[in-house]
């Protein structure tokens, strides 16, 4: 049962980032074709640098990546690392979770037209932040008392992802806000729409890169 003020209520946030080191072949593998394994890497790490970006220009009591792999000249100052843990994406995500012993935001690497602005939460009037992502999945979890029960269990890369996790949120009787929907990028068509949202990041200058050098090919 959500409690009449959220623990959370005026505290800094810590933002997590959970994300894969872009390593061809192991991230945005539904990219190849049209582009490379080493070009869908790039474009990978260019997301990740954009999304890292935005969570430093954000309010935070901590800046987390939790990351799978080993950091890179991607990643900027002012973050902890932590490793992830072993299992599913949601035992992942839990386990995300569970390193805040406050209110906390966690994001993913695939949406590197998020802003500082969409970053900047207050738990004042609610009890969890929920960012529905345009896949059925989601882009944004937020939580003022951060429970690692309340994602372990859902099931992850579906069509109803998002739909199983928010009513998670509304089942333990949190009071949800809602963030903005955002496009994850899975697929080319993915990556143009998201790159025409932010031409000016780093990831719109990689597709480009990237789509001339398929062109060419």
């Amino acid at each position: 049962m959500s409690a009449a003020r959220p623990a959370g209520a005026g505290s800094p946030v810590t933002l997590l980032v959970i994300a894969k080191e872009p390593v061809p072949g192991r991230v945005k593998t539904r990219l190849t074709p049209p582009f490379a394994p080493w070009e869908a890497a790039a474009l990978a790490e260019a997301s990740l640098a954009d999304t890292l970006a935005a969570v430093a220009a954000a309010p935070a009591a901590r800046r987390v990546l939790v990351l799978d792999g080993r950091p890179g000249p991607w990643l900027p100052p002012g973050f902890d690392v932590v490793p992830q843990c072993a299992g599913g994406l949601d035992e992942r995500l839990a386990d995300a979770f569970a390193r805040s012993a406050g209110p906390a935001l966690l994001i993913g690497m695939d949406t590197p037209q998020v802003t500082p602005e969409l970053l900047t939460v207050d738990f004042a009037d609610c009890d969890a932040y929920f960012g529905a992502a345009e896949d059925g999945g989601f882009w944004a979890l937020g939580l003022a008392a951060p429970d690692p029960a309340l994602l372990r269990g859902v099931p992850m890369s579906t069509a109803k992802t998002g739909a199983v996790q928010r009513a998670r949120l509304v089942a333990a009787g949190l009071r949800v806000r809602e963030l903005p929907p955002l496009r994850d990028v899975d697929h080319a068509a993915d990556a143009r729409a998201v790159a025409a949202l932010a031409p000016g990041g780093r990831f719109a200058a990689r597709l480009a890169q990237a789509e001339h050098a398929a062109v060419r090919r």
